[in-house]
């Protein structure tokens, strides 16, 4: 199998080999990846090591790497909204959640390769997960646009905002809200609630459809139309502006341990 790592900002994942098909996620710069297919004209089909999701993208937006590399563990976050690295001696942007796979000293070498990093950095092994912490890092990505299948501050979709989130937190989570939710501890009622703690909603067949981080028991934080703070009560989230209710709660979960 052939291990690969992406060297662009984010790279789209699409549902089909063609720029026109749908993106269902994307990849962001340092994420590993194992290239499972080939297409017509440069499209390869890939399966993401952090989530085991797949999808098509363009060959020039990942490089092969060795498999210590690619199982290297520990992984730096690159930590402010969006940071300046070097990559083969050129500038690039790279948002906040890229991630410095193989970095030593502020430098990588994927094979013929080389990142230069002098940004700040985020360990997800040491992060805190006391409420006042999780709404720092949530708040971040506040008025984020919503995009489907995004997983960045530049676009993302609920699941996505959750997954990065927790990404930073140290604590691996599924690609879509529906994988979500087969995850965590059920949590009985909106009144025992912790920050930090993810709500998942249905839809009228009853497939759950969206969800987003409690940040108490009466306000959420979640990716809709862009990354907003809205109130939610036992039914559901009723929208902060127009008191509309948009979403009917389904599930409660909790990811987070007292002693992570």
């Amino acid at each position: 199998m052939i291990r690969a790592i992406c060297c662009v900002p984010v790279s789209p994942l699409r549902a089909e080999p063609s720029h026109r098909s749908e993106m269902v996620s994307q990849l962001v710069f340092g994420e590993c990846c194992e290239i499972i297919g080939q297409g017509k004209e440069n499209w390869i089909r890939l399966r993401v090591k952090y989530d085991g999701y797949e999808g098509w993208c363009t060959s020039a937006h990942v490089v092969e790497v060795n498999e210590e590399e690619y199982e290297s563990t520990g992984c730096t976050l690159a930590a402010d909204w969006v940071t300046a690295l070097e990559y083969n001696g050129h500038p690039m942007m790279v948002p906040m959640g890229a991630q410095l796979t193989g970095m030593k000293n502020g430098k990588a070498h994927w094979r013929k390769n080389q990142v230069h990093f002098k940004g700040k950095g985020w360990d997800p092994a040491a992060a805190l997960t006391d409420p006042k912490s999780i709404r720092q890092l949530t708040y971040k990505f506040l008025n984020s646009p919503y995009l489907w299948g995004g997983r960045t501050v530049f676009g993302l979709d609920c699941s996505g905002f959750t997954q990065m989130i927790f990404k930073f937190l140290n604590v691996p989570l599924l690609r879509d809200a529906s994988q979500q939710a087969g995850q965590g501890e059920p949590v009985g009622f909106l009144e025992e609630t912790k920050t930090g703690d993810l709500a998942f909603f249905d839809n009228e067949e009853g497939r759950i459809t969206h969800v987003g981080i409690l940040l108490n028991s009466h306000e959420i934080i979640h990716a809709s139309g862009k990354v907003r703070i809205d109130k939610i009560d036992n039914m559901g989230i009723v929208q902060s502006e127009t008191f509309q209710r948009t979403h009917h709660l389904r599930v409660i979960k909790r990811f987070l341990t007292e002693d992570q």
